[in-house]
């Protein structure tokens, strides 16, 4: 490592001597330590009981319980039980009715006795939040998997929905991409309605509320008449008369099979490379009667058993894996905190992630016409679903690397930022996965109550974006860029803030579109700009660093408010330093949280999750996020302090 890594501390130090360059060489090596042989960075993703839940549901109803696993999965759920016997969906969140129905299920399939005292207590807190009528669409159609509600009263997931052309108003690449992946199997599955008979003990009719077990027990009707939400629930009993024509069933199965396993095959960690879709996908497969030695499905376990954390003292399943973030993330910060770009730990993170550029024509060709396939994808292998948040992240990344062949370099980063360019939507911002999947009456959609078939223009992507632009040297004028400005302005909160889509939350999202405006170089002393300085300031705990919780999505009036952690300080700090003042008291008193909070290998502790999957009904704790991004803030800080501001990029665009 070159000497230049360390810098001087302008005061800030640790009472046991410690200090600024102390904690920056620290965390280096920290990361260094966490690389992996082949190049890439991955931390864990750490999520609710959920998970291990569904593990214990599928085994039974597939009849092949592993008891090992199942006892595994059982300590994992009874481990997470509240105090008031429910389970919830992020850490020091509330009981919520899925967790909580869930987990009491798969704890009644393992054979542990309702009368038990934490079996007691998990019936009364899913009694307080509704009971099973109150879950959502994907969670009851599990219990209909095992007989425990009615298939009748479940919104109609047609085959036929494959059929639906491009063209029209509605067809499935109107929804989300992750919507897709779990909407497809699960309609293979509403055909088949493979259920799997239980015995009388373990049927779950303590958990409806007294009299509404054998009530109707459909989604109600929107007392106005002409909503989408009546369209769409008439048109569902529509759907269910579809099975009458046997021709057209007949050909839409084979078409949603064909479309569910050519994403599964090859260049793909399962479905999507995420779990829902993957289990889904295999209890599709399942009940359909493929054999156990088909080599897909075989495939398919396989891929999904990769999503097993075995820890002796604590066995978890994880969501997805998250190589290519990680890594990206880890390079930025490496390589802003002053390694050499030819440093050994950069090529060989470099040279692995040149290797996962995704050149597959996926799913977002049907609403983006780009002429050539580029990107980077979340996981290590999902070639049907790069996505513009992690190509921006990875071009950063790779911009702070020496390539091996400057000309082949060049070629494939222009290619990539022309790939993520092409996917701002009409509003001027982007989303995720696909261009202008952002037709809100698709929110009514019976089956959509998962709060995610949409998938949304943000402020934190269109913010990093920009960032990115303003690191390559692009044009300011160019009306893309000035689209994007307009939208952030448009996006902004009342009190100066932006919400955060992908992280937890308004701090995310307003740390995202500084950094953004002031590497595009916007004037950072106007107005609507000195209102978002101003609202991180806010939110400062006394303690020095910032936090806030994922209740934030349900209550905004808790925006900016929660204990401090790494993460959240380092991105808050990243603001401020965007936006002014480095010397502030609040930047100051901030970096002097991050140092004195360090450990002593160069990590910092951080239980709280601050990763968001959907809002409101799944978050991500990031393993990695308490590693790599404190390092950034302080390398940021140092930068700005030096007037270096931002390391120098190995490309940059040719106005």
């Amino acid at each position: 490592m070159n000497s230049d890594v360390l810098h001087s501390d302008n005061g800030i130090a640790r009472e046991d001597g410690r200090s600024l360059a102390d904690a920056i060489r620290l965390a280096q090596q920290n990361l260094l330590r966490l690389q992996n042989a082949d190049g890439y960075w991955a931390g864990e993703l750490i999520v609710d009981s959920t998970l291990c839940s569904d593990y214990v549901l599928y085994m039974h109803w597939a009849d092949r319980v592993d008891p090992v696993l199942q006892e595994k999965c059982v300590a994992h759920i009874r481990r997470r039980q509240l105090p008031d016997g429910g389970w919830n969906i992020y850490e020091g969140g509330p009981s919520e009715i899925n967790a909580t129905v869930k987990a009491y299920f798969a704890l009644k399939l393992a054979g542990h006795s309702p009368e038990s005292p934490w079996m007691r207590e998990a019936r009364a807190a899913a009694l307080r939040l509704g009971g099973i009528p109150r879950m959502n669409t994907y969670a009851k159609l599990y219990l209909a998997l095992l007989g425990q509600f009615p298939w009748k009263y479940l919104p109609a997931i047609p085959v036929e929905l494959v059929l639906l052309p491009d063209w029209l108003f509605f067809n499935i690449y109107e929804m989300s991409s992750w919507s897709r992946a779990m909407l497809m199997p699960l309609a293979i599955i509403n055909h088949v309605k493979p259920t799997r008979q239980l015995p009388a003990e373990k049927h779950l009719h303590e958990l409806y509320p007294a009299g509404t077990e054998h009530k109707n027990l459909s989604l109600p009707r929107d007392p106005r008449l002409l909503t989408w939400r009546n369209f769409f629930l008439t048109a569902t009993e529509a759907f269910r008369g579809l099975h009458a024509i046997k021709p057209l069933r007949t050909f839409a199965l084979r078409k949603a099979i064909d479309w569910m396993t050519e994403r599964m095959d090859e260049g793909s960690d399962g479905l999507a490379a995420v779990f829902p879709a993957m289990l889904n996908s295999i209890i599709a497969l399942e009940s359909l009667g493929w054999p156990a030695d088909n080599p897909l499905l075989q495939k398919a376990h396989r891929d999904f058993e990769g999503l097993f954390v075995d820890d002796p003292e604590d066995f978890r399943i994880q969501p997805c894996l998250s190589p290519v973030w990680d890594t990206a993330i880890t390079m930025i910060a490496l390589g802003e905190s002053g390694f050499d770009p030819a440093h050994d730990a950069l090529q060989r993170a470099r040279q692995w992630m040149e290797q996962k550029e995704v050149r597959v024509p996926g799913d977002w060709r049907r609403k983006n016409p780009h002429h050539e396939s580029s990107g980077w994808a979340f996981e290590f292998n999902n070639v049907y679903y790069p996505d513009t948040d992690d190509t921006a992240m990875v071009l950063m990344g790779l911009r702070l690397s020496k390539p091996a062949d400057r000309e082949q370099y060049g070629a494939m980063f222009k290619r990539a930022l022309e790939w993520l360019l092409s996917f701002q939507c009409r509003d001027g911002g982007w989303a995720a996965f696909d261009k202008d999947v952002t037709q809100h009456w698709l929110e009514d959609v019976p089956f959509a109550d998962h709060n995610a078939i949409l998938d949304p223009t943000c402020s934190d992507l269109t913010g990093r974006t920009l960032e990115l632009l303003g690191y390559i040297n692009f044009d300011r004028n160019d009306i893309r860029v000035q689209r994007a400005l307009e939208f952030l302005k448009e996006t902004q909160e009342d009190d100066g803030s932006w919400y955060g889509r992908w992280g937890v939350n308004y701090i995310y999202g307003t740390w995202q579109v500084l950094r953004g405006l002031r590497a595009i170089g916007e004037d950072m002393r106007q107005d609507w700009i000195v209102r978002a300085k101003e609202w991180l300031e806010s939110c400062q705990n006394e303690d020095g660093g910032w936090g806030e919780t994922c209740a934030t999505y349900d209550d905004p009036s808790l925006k900016g408010k929660g204990p401090s952690t790494a993460s959240q300080t380092a991105w808050a700090l990243m603001g401020l330093c965007a936006a002014g003042d480095i010397h502030s008291r609040a930047v100051q008193r901030g970096i002097n949280y991050l140092v004195a909070t360090q450990n002593r290998d160069g990590s910092w502790s951080e239980p709280e999750t601050t990763g968001t999957g959907f809002p409101r009904v799944f978050y991500l704790k990031y393993d990695m996020y308490r590693n790599n991004f404190p390092l950034l803030a302080l390398a940021t800080y140092v930068n700005y302090r030096d007037g270096i501001f931002h390391r120098p990029s190995f490309f940059r665009c040719e106005n």
